[in-house]
């Protein structure tokens, strides 16, 4: 009930904006004809009434710009009367002019709509695909509480080269979060071809050092065809090559016992227990995927202990390297210890409102979070929804 009168609040509010911006450019010739009442003849605001059709088809929709039109020319005859202009030789001169203006300022105003609309349709399309391709992940997979927050830098897009996704196959649950080169709509290429190697790989049960290998293959291929397409001039892979690459972390979780993670060239998940945060650093550094080459394709597997109440966070480069007005990183390490009780909506909640007060609009870069919370094994014998228990133990504090 909340959201649907918030909606209708904003909806509301959408409509009253172009009525008081029409009102309020319609009221200005009349001003000024009011100015040119009370100043004397040698001051003369008529001239000035042009600006009102011009500003109304900066903010107006062709039907606001009418309506100030319709009030303009009166005025303007109005200021001619008051100067004594009427019977001059240059009145007809001004009444073309501020005709042709106010013809192109009608002409300008629906060229604006029409590109506000295009603008909207393809800002929606965009929207759906993130939705098909970054799907909202289920708030519980197995023994895990799981929350993701995604945020494109081009937020007229709505979706750039950052991905995620979670799968549960035989009491084990994957996860995986990356970062495709590049960013934008030109990265949806790829972003979709990774994910669905992914969920393949999990869906056949693939081991983890096998999910990596497919990975990769399934990443070399995609960016053959990209550039052959490219080659013959019908794709857009132009922008791909050899030297092509996603950094990516995948996780596998089982049940119960220690986490085992392949890092490829990505930032560390971060371990928060009790308090304390540990950076899950790979023992040996490892080339992102594309990138095989560099160390003869050898798939490095380390074991990190995730005991039940612990939360991991996964997390791109857009956040660690978002930058306040001097210049410094954002301490993403440093600031998640404040939030060591929060469940992994929360968790990512308050990162993401604490990275965007901090790095304000220098966030220029996409930001993708994925936290998953092991949970302990009381809560699960209790039956009792792991979010729901926690704001209980809110509420009592």
């Amino acid at each position: 009930m909340r959201d649907f009168s918030g909606g209708l609040a904003r909806a509301g509010e959408m409509c009253r904006r172009p009525l008081i911006l029409v009102a309020a450019l319609s009221l200005l010739p009349v001003l000024l004809l009011v100015a040119d009442l009370v100043t004397p003849p040698a001051v003369r605001f008529g001239p000035m009434m042009v600006a009102a059709p011009a500003l109304a088809a900066i903010f107006c929709s062709p039907a606001g710009v009418l309506v100030v039109i319709a009030v303009t020319l009166p005025c303007v005859v109005a200021a001619s009367v008051v100067n004594q202009q009427l019977d001059t030789v240059n009145f007809p001169v001004q009444l073309v002019t501020i005709g042709l203006i106010s013809a192109a300022a009608l002409a300008a105003s629906a060229v604006r709509m029409r590109r506000e609309r295009e603008l909207a349709k393809s800002r929606w399309v965009a929207e759906v695909t993130q939705r098909v391709l970054l799907h909202p992940l289920p708030r519980q997979v197995g023994p895990f509480e799981v929350a993701s927050l995604y945020q494109a830098a081009d937020e007229e897009a709505a979706i750039g080269g950052d991905l995620y996704a979670v799968a549960h196959h035989d009491a084990r649950t994957q996860v995986l979060l990356g970062d495709v080169q590049g960013k934008g709509l030109a990265s949806l290429e790829m972003v979709s071809c990774v994910l669905n190697s992914f969920r393949q790989s999990a869906r056949h049960g693939s081991p983890l050092p096998d999910v990596v290998r497919e990975l990769g293959a399934a990443f070399h291929e995609e960016v053959q065809d990209l550039c052959a397409a490219a080659e013959t001039g019908s794709g857009s892979g132009s922008q791909y090559g050899e030297e092509s690459f996603v950094t990516a972390v995948v996780l596998e979780l089982p049940e119960d016992g220690p986490v085992r993670l392949a890092n490829l060239g990505h930032p560390p998940p971060l371990l928060l227990q009790d308090g304390t945060v540990t950076a899950l650093e790979p023992t040996v550094p490892v080339p992102p995927l594309g990138l095989e080459e560099l160390n003869d394709g050898e798939v490095i597997v380390d074991r990190a202990d995730f005991p039940p109440g612990a939360t991991l966070l996964l997390y791109t480069d857009g956040v660690t390297e978002a930058r306040d007005g001097s210049g410094a990183f954002y301490p993403l390490a440093e600031r998640l210890r404040r939030w060591a009780g929060l469940t992994p909506e929360q968790l990512v909640d308050a990162v993401h409102r604490d990275l965007r007060e901090y790095a304000g609009s220098r966030l220029t870069d996409d930001v993708a979070m994925v936290a998953v919370r092991r949970t302990p094994a009381a809560v699960r014998a209790a039956g009792v929804h792991p979010g729901e228990l926690t704001e209980a133990r809110r509420r009592a504090a």
